[in-house]
């Protein structure tokens, strides 16, 4: 079943045309890499499917309802959210309370129930604290739970990122270069917990630039260049792939 549908997705900024008539589906539990090289479209396909931006021609079909152009909000509570090639944790924060600020509808955010401390709040406040502990503990930040975001480092921060992306639950995961400046370790590290989400039935979309490790962990891989679809395919297939090799790898 076809979770997400790409049509003719088209965007310029001022003379530059980011995006060119890109036509792509994913569908439901797949895991596939987007790769290109720098100024292929990547990050602005993201931007454009996740509501950062608005295309200005083709269309998104999220699980069969017309999405194009809706806010990042409204596609979070359909199922669609995503990371950015830079964290956005809140460093004033520690790694906790960043990570239940992320669960979304909290009672508490209503002037009436923060008053009141009702039944429902409280109650909702239980249930989101469970589930942030679960996840510092699965991305193992347990011991820097009580830390300020400040001071992790990049490949701690990538952790807590997934970890709060997950407290909205999505059906659909855009990553965007989960790996870029991460130690080796954190790296496999946080390859395994992609393919675990993925094991798990979640859909999950990588742009990467560390080939070795995108390509050993994704089932398909798509190739942009120029804002359009070069090739894709199976990842042993696309890398053998001559148009590949001078586009992206060099001859």
């Amino acid at each position: 079943m076809t979770l997400l549908d790409v049509d003719g997705l088209g965007k310029q900024f001022g003379g530059l045309v980011a995006i060119d008539d890109l036509s792509l589906s994913f569908d439901a539990g797949e895991l596939v890499g987007v790769m290109g090289p720098n100024g292929a479209g990547k990050s602005t396909f993201f931007n454009c499917v996740s509501g950062v931006v608005e295309p200005d021609d083709g269309s998104v079909v999220l699980d069969g309802e017309d999405v194009t152009g809706a806010d990042t909000a409204v596609l979070a509570r359909e199922g669609l959210v995503r990371t950015f090639q830079h964290t956005r944790q809140l460093d004033t924060m520690t790694v906790r309370e960043n990570v239940r600020l992320a669960a979304p509808g909290q009672p508490g955010e209503r002037t009436v129930s923060a008053l009141l401390r009702t039944d429902d709040m409280q109650e909702t406040e239980a249930a989101v604290a469970e589930r942030a502990d679960e996840l510092i503990e699965t991305f193992e930040l347990t011991r820097l739970a009580d830390e300020y975001a400040s001071s992790l480092s990049g490949g701690q921060r990538k952790l807590l990122e997934l970890a709060r992306v997950l407290m909205l639950d999505p059906d659909l995961l855009l990553l965007d270069e989960p790996f870029a400046g991460v130690n080796p370790t954190l790296t496999n590290e946080i390859a395994a917990h992609i393919r675990d989400l993925n094991d798990d039935g979640m859909t999950v979309v990588v742009i990467e630039h560390e080939l070795e490790t995108l390509t050993e962990l994704v089932d398909r891989l798509v190739v942009l260049q120029q804002g359009s679809l070069l090739v894709e395919g199976d990842p042993e297939t696309v890398l053998n792939d001559e148009r590949v090799i001078d586009a992206y790898l060099g001859s």
